[in-house]
């Protein structure tokens, strides 16, 4: 009797402890979450620099989806804004049914069922496409302090910032209008001087000696506190640059730079420099990726700048200046000679450069100069970090410092990289292993039945 009844006692004993771990369990799931993400780099949520992004904005965020109440749009943009709401909290999500005032979505311009349009600081943008891309680039831009015009010197054979060409800067300037950008030209033909309101002026590769006019009212512009960024090319010294190279306070060195430690990086020809190692400065800060360059001018900065230069790029201790023509056929039967005036890397190409802006409305000017302008160029922007590494460029120049530092975009896992001797083991666990292993499977299964 008494054996029955502590068996009763620790049924009801069981059950209430039971009851008591389901109802823990519930409280726990209606008060705390945990999300786990096992893919690679974490892509399945918010990305590294969309988090970036969210904390460089200082106070709240309202977004305002204009999308209609039927049907599954308004949860599907409730779930993909929850990401960016657990990265920071005070961002808010608002929905507007666009039929109830026809009108004010026509003064709005709002066309698209589901867009949204993004309020930080009395600032707004616009959003018709619903991806982590699109909101992150509007996010970014509004981190700045308004649109930046860029200003781009044309008319002498320079690199197109809209152009197509494979030597253009189009796919990188397309990109960066995204950011809150906007480039112009600038023709000295057309104007004497750079327009008043401009954030940058972008001198990019000429081909042709640049007029008179034209460097005057370069040098000008730098005297008065403009922001410059200056790519420059091997052998194409024009003497009419001279004054704008005097006002910067650095020297283009002759020849082409080349590198022979990139043959252990599969580069046949030595006048692509690849970098992965980066002085340590503001640009570069935190940035690991390797970068491609061509062909490139090695530069020097002069004894009596007026500038505070920091290196920016630097060739290899196996570099040097090769001043004797380039077979290129067979690039690499260079040899380094100090008798003909070749010059032993390692070598600066890449320059930062700052100072007390002249410009009493501005505190600082700034000012970069690259013996390259190949590597932001339509055929090569997809080496390695150029893009991410332009993109920091131009940030810093334009005084966006805390954009510099954000984390480089593209997935991580985008390229298997299998060696021969591992490819071949695929290739026969495939063909020969997989078949026989299932082989065996069947006759074990098939001996077992028997046995029965």
């Amino acid at each position: 009797m008494r054996n029955d009844l502590f068996r009763r006692l620790d049924g009801w004993l069981f059950a209430l402890l039971l009851l008591i771990g389901v109802g823990a369990l519930g409280f726990l799931g209606t008060h705390y979450q945990h999300t786990a993400d096992w893919t690679a780099g974490g892509r399945a949520s918010l990305s590294a620099e969309s988090r970036a992004v969210l904390g460089k904005l200082k106070g709240p965020v309202e977004i305002v989806s204009y999308a209609n109440p039927q049907g599954d749009l308004r949860q599907t943009i409730a779930a993909f804004v929850q990401r960016y709401q657990l990265a920071k909290p005070d961002l808010t999500l608002r929905f507007v049914d666009p039929e109830q005032d026809p009108a004010k979505m026509r003064q709005l311009g709002i066309t698209v069922n589901g867009a949204l349009i993004v309020h930080y600081h009395g600032r707004e943008e616009r959003l018709d496409e619903l991806s982590e891309d699109s909101l992150t680039n509007a996010l970014e831009r509004l981190t700045r302090s308004g649109e930046h015009l860029v200003a781009f010197v044309t008319g002498d054979g320079e690199r197109l910032a809209d152009g197509k060409g494979n030597t253009d800067l189009g796919t990188f300037m397309g990109q960066l209008e995204q950011r809150g950008m906007r480039a112009v030209p600038l023709n000295f033909s057309q104007v004497t001087a750079v327009p008043q309101g401009t954030s940058l002026v972008v001198l990019a590769s000429p081909a042709l000696p640049l007029p008179g006019g034209a460097v005057k009212a370069l040098t000008d512009y730098l005297a008065n506190g403009g922001n410059l960024l200056w790519l420059t090319e091997p052998n194409s010294a024009d003497p009419t640059l001279k004054p704008l190279a005097d006002a910067l306070g650095i020297h283009v060195l002759p020849g082409v730079l080349v590198d022979g430690a990139g043959a252990a990086l599969g580069l046949k020809d030595p006048r692509m420099i690849a970098v992965g190692l980066y002085p340590p400065q503001a640009i570069t800060r935190g940035f690991a990726l390797t970068t491609l360059f061509p062909q490139v001018a090695a530069l020097a900065e002069t004894s009596d700048s007026q500038w505070k230069i920091q290196p920016l790029l630097r060739s290899g201790p196996q570099s040097w200046t090769e001043l004797k023509p380039i077979d290129d056929a067979h690039p690499s039967t260079i040899r380094y000679d100090a008798a003909s005036g070749d010059l032993k890397g390692p070598l600066d190409f890449g320059f930062s450069m700052s100072r007390l802006s002249p410009n009493p409305d501005k505190t600082q000017q700034r000012a970069v100069v690259i013996g390259d302008g190949d590597f932001l160029s339509n055929t090569f922007l997809g080496n390695g970090g150029n893009r991410a590494l332009g993109e920091r460029i131009f940030d810093w120049l334009l005084g966006d410092d805390v954009l510099v530092d954000l984390p480089p975009r593209g997935a991580p896992d985008r390229v298997l990289n299998v060696s021969q001797t591992g490819l071949d083991a695929l290739s026969i666990g495939c063909i020969v292993g997989v078949p026989l292993l299932l082989l065996v499977i069947g006759g074990l299964v098939a001996w077992r039945r028997r046995r029965r």
